[in-house]
C-alpha cells in the first residue's frame, strides 16, 4: 500500500494483507495518532526493535514517519504490531511500510524531533542525553533503576506472573519478577538486566490494555535496584537462578486470581461470551498479550508455507488445533505457499495468530495474520479444487467444543516439551525434543496417533522443561 503524506488515506481502514503485502522498507508510516501525542512516544513504539534513526512528524495530519536502522527492524516491528494493536494514549494507531526508502528531513523544520531522537539514541547507546537538549521530555532521562513497579488497574482476568515475563521480555532481558497484592491491588517489581531497557518497557507500555478494555498497566520506576528472590513458584521467579526452591506452604495462585477464574463470564465484561473468557483464561495463563480485534472474524490468511509439503492441507489444522477449532482450510489456487484458515471465532484466531506468527514448519518461517474474508467458502458442489479445501467443521480431534474446557487452561506456546495423553493405563507423558521445528512435526505427526485399546493420543505443548 502507498504511503500518503497528505492525509487523505486516514479514513481508509488498513487490511492486514495490504500491510503485510506492502514492500518492506527501514521507513514506516503511522497514521491516526492522537493530536496531543509526542515524539517521545511515536519513538518509544520502535524502541523495542532496534536503533531509531530518524522521525517525521505531520502532527497536522495526525501522522508521523519512524526511520529504524535496519529493514529487518521494520519487518519485526510490523509482524509485531500486527498481532498486538499498538495504542498509543490508548488510541489504537495504525503503521504500515512506507514507500520511502529513507527519511530526508529538514533539520531546521524537525529541530525538536531530532533532539528527542539524539536522546533517545544516548539513552539506548547507554550514554547520557546532552543537558542542552531542551525539547527533551523528562521521561527520557538516564532511567534511575532496571526495576519497575506495575500496578494493574481494572483487572478484570487475572495476570500471571508469566504474562508479565511474555510481555516485557520484548524490551531486554527479564532477570527477577515478584508479584502481590497491595491496597487490594495486584502488584508486581520486575527486573530487567539493564535500566534502559526498563525504560524503554515503561515507555512504550505504561497505559496498555493487556486484554481488551480491561487489565491496564501502571508503570513506574521502583526505589529498588535489585530484587531478593527466595523461591521460584507462581508468584515469584529468578531467572538467573533456576535451582531456588519452590517453598514449603507458599501458595500456588492468589486466592484472588483464582476467584476471578472461577467467576461467571457474563459478570466480568457486560455481554462477554464463554469463550471470550475462556480465551483470555487461556491467555492470562502465560501467554503473549492480546489487544485490539475484539469484533474480527474468525479467518486467518498463513503465508510462507512450503509447497513442497503435498498434505499441508490435512496437517495444518493439527497444529491450530493446539489454539482453538479450525473449521475449514483452503490453500490458494494461485499462490500454493498460502492458505486461509477459518477458526471458530476471532478470539480463537487471535490466540493462534499471536503463538504461531513466526514459527517454524517444515523448514520455513510462516507468517499468521487476521484475513480480510468472513468465512473460507466450499467449492461448489461437483467441482473438483483439485484437494485444496478441507472441511473440518465435524472433525472429532475439535479441542475445545465444550464452553469451559480444562483445555483452555493448558494453552502454551510452542515449545520444544511436549505434553502426551490419553495414553494408556491413564498415564501421562513429556517429551522433549532437540528444537522447537522438531516438537512442531511431532506434533502433527502424533496427535490423534493410534495407540491401540481406543485410545487415540493427544499432543500439546508444555510450559516445562525436563
Amino acid at each position: 500500500m502507498r504511503s500518503c503524506a497528505n492525509g487523505n488515506d486516514t479514513s481508509k481502514k488498513l487490511r492486514v494483507e495490504d500491510r503485510m503485502e506492502s514492500p518492506p522498507s527501514r521507513v514506516l508510516h503511522i497514521r491516526k495518532l492522537p493530536s496531543e501525542v509526542s515524539e517521545t512516544e511515536v519513538i518509544a513504539l520502535g524502541l523495542p526493535f532496534g536503533k531509531v534513526t530518524n522521525i517525521l512528524m505531520l502532527k497536522g495530519k495526525n501522522q508521523a514517519f519512524l526511520e529504524l536502522s535496519t529493514e529487518e527492524a521494520a519487518v519485526t516491528m510490523v509482524n509485531y504490531y500486527t498481532a498486538v494493536i499498538p495504542q498509543v494514549r490508548n488510541v489504537p494507531v495504525f503503521i504500515q511500510f512506507s514507500n520511502h526508502k529513507e527519511l530526508k528531513t529538514d533539520s531546521a523544520l524537525n529541530q525538536r524531533a531530532q533532539a528527542v531522537l539524539q536522546a533517545v539514541s544516548a539513552v539506548q547507546e547507554g550514554g547520557s542525553p546532552n543537558s542542552d537538549t531542551t525539547a527533551l521530555d523528562s521521561v527520557l532521562a538516564q532511567a534511575p533503576s532496571p526495576v519497575l513497579r506495575i500496578i494493574i488497574d481494572n483487572m478484570f482476568y487475572p495476570v500471571t506472573l508469566d504474562v508479565l515475563q511474555q510481555i516485557f521480555s520484548k524490551f531486554g532481558t527479564v532477570m527477577k519478577i515478584i508479584t502481590f497484592t497491595k491496597n487490594n491491588q495486584f502488584q508486581a517489581l520486575l527486573q530487567f538486566s539493564e535500566p534502559v531497557n526498563a525504560q524503554q518497557a515503561r515507555l512504550s507500555l505504561d497505559g496498555q490494555n493487556i486484554y481488551n478494555s480491561c487489565c491496564t498497566l501502571r508503570i513506574d520506576f521502583s526505589k529498588l535496584v535489585n530484587l531478593n528472590v527466595k523461591y521460584n513458584n507462581d508468584k515469584s521467579r529468578d531467572y538467573t537462578r533456576p535451582e531456588l526452591p519452590a517453598g514449603d506452604g507458599q501458595p500456588a495462585v492468589d486466592p484472588a486470581m483464582a476467584a476471578a477464574l472461577n467467576k461467571d463470564s457474563s459478570s466480568l465484561l457486560g455481554a462477554i461470551s464463554p469463550l471470550t473468557a475462556a480465551a483470555a483464561a487461556a491467555a492470562a495463563a502465560g501467554r503473549v498479550a492480546l489487544s485490539g480485534h475484539s469484533g474480527c472474524s474468525g479467518v486467518l490468511l498463513v503465508s510462507n508455507l512450503n509447497e513442497e509439503v503435498s498434505d499441508i492441507p490435512q496437517t495444518l489444522p493439527l497444529y491450530f488445533w493446539v489454539y482453538g477449532d479450525a473449521q475449514r482450510v483452503k490453500i490458494l489456487y494461485n499462490k500454493k505457499d498460502s492458505a486461509l484458515i477459518q477458526m471458530s471465532d476471532g478470539n480463537q484466531a487471535q490466540l493462534a495468530m499471536s503463538h504461531l506468527n513466526g514459527q517454524k514448519m517444515y523448514g520455513k518461517i510462516i507468517r499468521v495474520t487476521l484475513s480480510k474474508h468472513q468465512t473460507v467458502q466450499l467449492p461448489r458442489e461437483g467441482l473438483d479444487d483439485q484437494g485444496l479445501t478441507k472441511d473440518f467443521t465435524n472433525s472429532p480431534l475439535h479441542r475445545f467444543k465444550k464452553p469451559g474446557s480444562k483445555n483452555f487452561q493448558n494453552i502454551f506456546p510452542p515449545s520444544a516439551t511436549l505434553h502426551l495423553s490419553n495414553v494408556p493405563d491413564h498415564k501421562m507423558a513429556l517429551l522433549q525434543m532437540s528444537t522447537v521445528e522438531e516438537a512442531i512435526q511431532a506434533l502433527m505427526d502424533l496427535h490423534n496417533y493410534d495407540m491401540g485399546r481406543n485410545h487415540h493420543l493427544k499432543v500439546s505443548f508444555s510450559k516445562s522443561t525436563i
